[in-house]
């Protein structure tokens, strides 16, 4: 599906210019000669639009309050400033209102196809990927379509939680998750260039493959396991004062998923789904406390990790078959 791009500006040569070079790089491309009228035609091609450009200096409502209107029709959507007044009081006006991107003319074809994808891609995957990531991306301009590729995923999660729950308030525990496991935790994953999938209660799910691969992606999984384990061994030192213990069980699966954009027009993100989901959610679900298990695909993929094969280990509802490996640590 081809991804649609609202262009809004009382300009007619500007709006005949930038379709003609959008309409090149495969967008489908709407066009409103102002405020108002763009937001009309947002309105009735809501389920198409995915980018909207529009001129700060226009008749009526200018730019920016058009866009601020944009995003309370769908907060998804990708908003992009150009304007021929490149003031730095526009620039924060830009910012401060979230816009996504930030264009002044004159610009050349090339800049403008760029800047756009890039705006595009950073909206998209800033929360869940690594700057290093994003960078990498940048100029792959059909990195978040749907498609198979091989993949690594990791499932953490807090052993005994909901016990620990019911003994404090909200308060106490959003804080206690936030500040001692999501936020070194999601961190790890960064580090060793992951992609932060999506938090599930006090579940992680990140993704090494996907939408950026590499020959290491299973051993980067592996890696950022063994960090995770250690860091949570530093914050429970820190806890036993409190009578807090926050121990950790990792599923890891590698094998083949179907990765890219999904969802509907109020809300999309890149995900992964497939077997592989599964198997590393069920390895999670029977880890012990500390404890990382892999898949045989995992194990083959990794060098210089010390493992120990386990006997008698039923999966339920997982066809794949295989056996289940316990990390133990670097032999090196």
């Amino acid at each position: 599906m081809t991804t649609g791009i609202l262009i809004i500006d009382d300009e007619e040569g500007v709006r005949r210019s930038l379709r003609k070079v959008l309409e090149r790089e495969g967008y489908s491309v709407y066009q409103a000669e102002n405020g108002l009228s763009g937001l009309d035609v947002l309105k009735e091609n809501c389920d198409e639009i995915e980018i909207a450009v529009s001129d700060f200096r226009m008749p009526g409502i200018d730019g920016l309050e058009t866009l601020v209107e944009i995003e309370k029709i769908n907060p998804e959507i990708t908003r992009i400033i150009l304007t021929g007044y490149a003031t730095m009081e526009s620039a924060i006006e830009s910012v401060n209102a979230g816009i996504d991107g930030f264009l002044t003319k004159p610009f050349d074809n090339s800049e403008l196809r760029s800047r756009i994808r890039e705006c595009a891609v950073r909206k998209r995957l800033k929360p869940f990927v690594s700057e290093q990531v994003l960078s990498a991306l940048q100029g792959e301009k059909t990195a978040l379509s749907p498609m198979k590729r091989k993949a690594t995923v990791l499932f953490s999660d807090i052993r005994g939680f909901s016990r620990l729950a019911e003994k404090m308030g909200p308060a106490e525990i959003s804080e206690l998750l936030n500040a001692c496991y999501f936020w070194p935790l999601d961190n790890i994953i960064f580090e060793f260039d992951g992609t932060l999938d999506k938090h599930i209660g006090d579940g992680i799910m990140g993704i090494f493959g996907a939408p950026f691969s590499s020959s290491d992606d299973a051993m980067r999984a592996v890696l950022s396991a063994l960090a995770m384990r250690e860091r949570m061994e530093e914050v429970n030192r820190k806890l036993s004062g409190r009578g807090i213990n926050l121990s950790i069980g990792i599923g890891i699966g590698t094998g083949e998923v179907m990765a890219g954009v999904f969802g509907s027009n109020r809300k999309k993100e890149y995900t992964v789904f497939g077997s592989v989901v599964n198997l590393a959610s069920r390895l999670e679900s029977i880890a012990g406390e500390g404890e990382i298990l892999i898949c045989e695909d995992t194990r083959r993929e990794i060098d210089g990790i010390e493992v120990e094969k386990l006997e008698g280990i039923s999966l339920p509802g997982i066809s794949r078959r295989g056996d289940v490996y316990r990390v133990i640590g670097k032999t090196k």
